[in-house]
């Protein structure tokens, strides 16, 4: 079984690595060519509100609840009545979908309102969110059908296709600022546009591949369809529970936007350092996971359903780990290497740096989230990480008033650093109570020796951030180096201390084969 997960897990983190890397050299391209303007920052919440939705509905409340529900068909009905659910799905979730688009881009002036009032203080920036939230709101219905493309694709095993479809949205923001923009009168909507045709895109590239597995559906109405019913029951509550971190994310883009001009920009190009570990390690364990899982519940094998959470958990620890302590203490080289440019100058990269860090703190308390629901909507229990995800959520809005506040009334700099710190806060609360749930209802049980590898882990990252902060070059260096400079120091420092964090881990008797669940040996 682990060998299994983690070779399906290597599969979907490296075509999730070939997406993000090519995210930051699209995110390399927006700092250089926009940099952190009033422009991007209406941009950033024109594409924040339909993505927003697009991992609330699609990879959130939708995956969550139609994987097991499929799951549970492809191993006990027919193979016609698998197909006839996913009909009846499609159909039904198109035609809902195609109603909220429509509400969406009309009333794109009302959700700027509710999502960036303090961009209504400026006339002509409010009208270009509007403007541009027009034009991507539409993205939001063809990724939700196509990750009902890939939830059906997950549940055969075609991991791959699904994690490497990401990567035609970050082509055509790079075609679109590269060609695009400077042919127009306001760049910018070059950026819009690319959304709504990567929504396409995405959508398009899957269609052969459910058409290889017979699985290409044909949309029906399927209100009163059993399946159908059941999915949207366990949808409704799970809005919340799945998607916390992405509602407390939007949160702090609404506060955000009462700061000064460039705070939302900062925000966004923290988060984006962030979500790559996040992406290629943290969804792609949990995209794995939640099939397995399933599975497992149908099977009514509760002893390899804990060992599989276990064995996920143990890789969060081993991989997130150091990977926190990295963003954290090279925020200001990477940042500086990706995005400094003359648009992007070394106080945009001082202030993003500091939000990243305050990110990078929160980064294991995501992940965990990202692996833990799983373990409950693997089993169609909605109500329980609703219930903890709401605490979470109440949490974050809380502390950003706390944080922010004070610092914006004694003059502090970065504000906006007090938003990422709420956010991380609260990711590790939502941890904190799905973990305690699991273990209160007997779901997990941790199997034998998790003392003695965390304690392995954590001296093997203490040593790995004690060289990095002793050693790495002060920011002054860094701004003084040529670009090629920066990118060789950077890759130094990441391999190097990565080669440091295991080679400890090593010397302490760690093999790979302590990564398998005790139950699989």
């Amino acid at each position: 079984m682990a060998r299994n997960l983690l070779k399906s897990t290597a599969i979907v983190s490296a075509m999730t690595m070939i997406s993000r890397v090519l995210g930051f050299v699209r995110d390399v391209i927006f700092a250089r060519y926009f940099g952190a303007s009033l422009a991007m920052d209406a941009f950033f919440v024109a594409f924040k509100i339909p993505n927003f939705l697009r991992r609330l509905f699609a990879e959130g409340a939708f995956s969550q609840a139609f994987v097991p529900v499929l799951s549970e068909y492809k191993n006990e009905r027919s193979a016609a009545e698998v197909r006839e659910l996913a009909d009846r799905v499609s159909g039904t979730l198109g035609l809902i979908l195609l109603a909220v688009t429509a509400v969406g881009v009309v009333g794109a002036p009302v959700l700027i309102l509710i999502f960036a009032p303090g961009f209504v203080g400026n006339a002509g920036q409010y009208d270009l969110a509007a403007n541009l939230l027009r034009v991507t709101f539409p993205y939001l219905f063809f990724i939700s059908l196509t990750a009902l493309a890939g939830g059906i694709l997950n549940t055969y095993g075609r991991f791959g296709v699904p994690a490497f479809t990401p990567v035609l949205l970050n082509i055509c923001f790079i075609a679109a600022a590269v060609f695009v923009a400077p042919h127009l009168a306001e760049p910018v909507y070059a950026l819009a546009l690319a959304v709504f045709g990567a929504g396409m895109a995405q959508l398009l590239f899957q269609l052969p591949f459910l058409w290889r597995l017979k699985m290409l559906p044909r949309p029906r109405w399927g209100w009163r369809h059993p399946g159908v019913k059941r999915i949207l029951g366990l949808m409704l509550p799970t809005l919340f529970g799945a998607s916390v971190a992405q509602i407390n994310l939007l949160f702090d883009t609404l506060i955000a936007s009462f700061l000064v001009t460039g705070s939302v920009s900062w925000l966004y190009y923290a988060d984006r350092l962030m979500e790559f570990p996040l992406g290629v390690f943290g969804i792609a364990l949990a995209t794995v996971i939640l099939p397995s899982l399933s599975q497992r519940h149908a099977n009514a094998d509760p002893k390899n359903f804990s060992a599989t959470l276990d064995w996920a958990l143990r890789q969060v620890f081993l991989i997130g780990l150091p990977a926190a302590l990295g963003l954290g203490l090279l925020a200001g080289p990477m940042l500086t290497t990706l995005f400094h440019s003359e648009v992007f100058d070394q106080h945009d990269v001082a202030m993003s740096a500091a939000s990243l860090s305050a990110y990078g703190a929160g980064l294991l308390g995501f992940i965990l989230v990202k692996v833990l629901v799983p373990g409950f909507y693997a089993r169609q229990d909605t109500r329980t990480p609703v219930r903890i995800g709401i605490i979470a959520m109440v949490t974050n809005m809380v502390l950003n008033v706390l944080f922010v506040v004070p610092m914006v009334w004694v003059g502090y700099a970065a504000p906006h650093v007090g938003l990422a710190l709420a956010t991380s806060a609260s990711a590790f609360l939502n941890a904190a109570l799905l973990y305690r749930a699991l273990r209160r209802e007997s779901v997990y049980t941790p199997q034998p020796g998790w003392w003695r590898f965390a304690l392995k882990t954590s001296i093997a990252g203490l040593v790995m951030a004690a060289g990095l902060l002793l050693l790495v070059p002060p920011m002054t260096a860094w701004f003084g180096w040529s670009g090629w400079h920066r990118a060789g120091q950077l890759i130094l420092w990441i391999f190097g201390s990565a080669a440091v964090y295991f080679l400890v881990l090593v010397s302490f008797g760690f093999r790979p084969r302590d990564l398998r669940s005790p139950a699989t040996r």
